[in-house]
């Protein structure tokens, strides 16, 4: 790591807490606009309030806003923080998953996936921006809408920011022992749909041609794609299909999650899937999808990214491990351009996307210190 002693200071976890709460209490489920906008506003106002650069980005097709945030020189290639904002929670569930502090955990929806590494983010540009602390490059934080249906309105914006970074920071959740993501398997998502015969089952069976039965077909097929020793895996669900149990179905359909460790895997196998067809006379099968998040491979520019974090976090007096994730990103988009790319640097804790999701929060003012330490030597 270059330069000496650090100067930003991230403040106490207790502190940190406290203004996360205030966003974890903004429900922010991704199909929910409004809502969504409801956290943007807060981040909004203290960005500006700090006296960042802000501009906010209207959603589109039914999503929330964007917002960018940029401090620092005005000139070259920066830092890139991008985090969202949206949750995998529906308006309602803070009423039986309230926001709570229990010993060294914080709940709440969305606090882990990834709320946390977001307002990290957040706290970083304020924290510099009121310390007076400069950094050697120009540092943008983008806070998006709808990363957790894949970034549709989203990643033309991120990967637009990413060209014009030197590094690009993902404060996605911290694995165990605060590990950060140097990889991460590409993404795939596609919908099959079958067509049968509908007829009776009892009197007119020879006459039906059985969506259902198909569909059965088509997901071993699916299933006996999976090839662990490469790091593809496929699954189907959920499944649809049929109206009674005495009529032959005549449509049903599935939806398949792909995830691979390499492009050209991801190539093959979507070529693969997209050519499925029917082996039951009278049945059509129709398939519509691709690879949505390229694999975030692990490479020497991004493991360069990581050692300069890893002697941040020692000068910090932090373990900094290091680890891959099969679950996309975001960092996806960004890694594949050839930025370099370091993903996990939210905080700690676990139950992404469950009922008992928390984070260590405990840890907080520490991945606050490796954040402002990133931003304040990266050059």
């Amino acid at each position: 790591m270059n330069g000496g002693a650090l100067r930003a200071r991230p403040g106490s976890s207790e502190q940190i807490l406290e203004g996360l709460r205030a966003w974890v209490e903004t429900e922010s489920p991704t199909d929910d606009a409004d809502a969504v906008n409801g956290v943007v506003d807060q981040a909004e106002a203290g960005l500006r309030a700090a006296g960042a650069a802000v501009t906010r980005i209207p959603g589109q097709d039914g999503f929330g806003d964007m917002l960018r945030a940029r401090i620092g020189p005005a000139e070259g290639k920066g830092i890139l923080v991008a985090g969202h904002l949206d949750t995998v929670w529906p308006m309602g569930t803070l009423r039986r998953m309230p926001y709570r502090v229990e010993g060294d955990r914080a709940h709440g929806p969305g606090i882990f996936d990834m709320k946390a590494g977001s307002y990290l983010g957040y706290h970083a540009v304020t924290s510099l921006l009121a310390q007076k602390v400069a950094t050697k490059l120009p540092v943008t934080l983008l806070l998006t809408p709808d990363e957790e249906v894949g970034s549709p309105t989203s990643r033309a914006l991120i990967e637009q920011e990413a060209r014009a970074s030197a590094y690009v920071l993902i404060p996605e959740p911290a694995g165990p022992g605060g590990a950060v993501v140097t990889a991460r398997k590409g993404v795939g998502r596609f919908a099959l749909h079958v067509e049968g015969v509908a007829a009776h089952s009892g009197g007119n069976f020879q006459d039906g041609r059985s969506a259902i039965v198909e569909l059965a077909h088509q997901i071993l097929a699916i299933h006996a794609m999976v090839d662990p020793a490469r790091g593809i895996t496929t699954n189907v669900g959920p499944i649809r299909g049929g109206t009674r149990p005495n009529v032959i179905a005549h449509a049903a359909e599935c939806e398949i999650d792909l995830r691979v460790q390499t492009v050209e895997d991801g190539e093959r196998m979507e070529a693969a899937i997209l050519g499925l067809k029917a082996v039951t006379p009278g049945c059509t099968v129709s398939v519509t999808g691709g690879m949505n998040r390229p694999p975030f491979a692990e490479n020497p520019a991004n493991l360069g990214l990581y050692e300069h974090a890893r002697a941040v976090a020692a000068s910090l007096g932090q373990e900094l491990p290091k680890h891959h994730r099969g679950g996309g990103s975001d960092g996806n988009f960004t890694a594949v351009l050839g930025i370099p790319t370091l993903d996990g640097l939210g905080c700690t804790g676990a139950g992404a996307h469950a009922d008992h999701e928390h984070i260590l929060w405990r840890d907080l003012a520490g991945r606050a210190a490796l954040m402002l330490g990133l931003l304040e030597t990266l050059q």
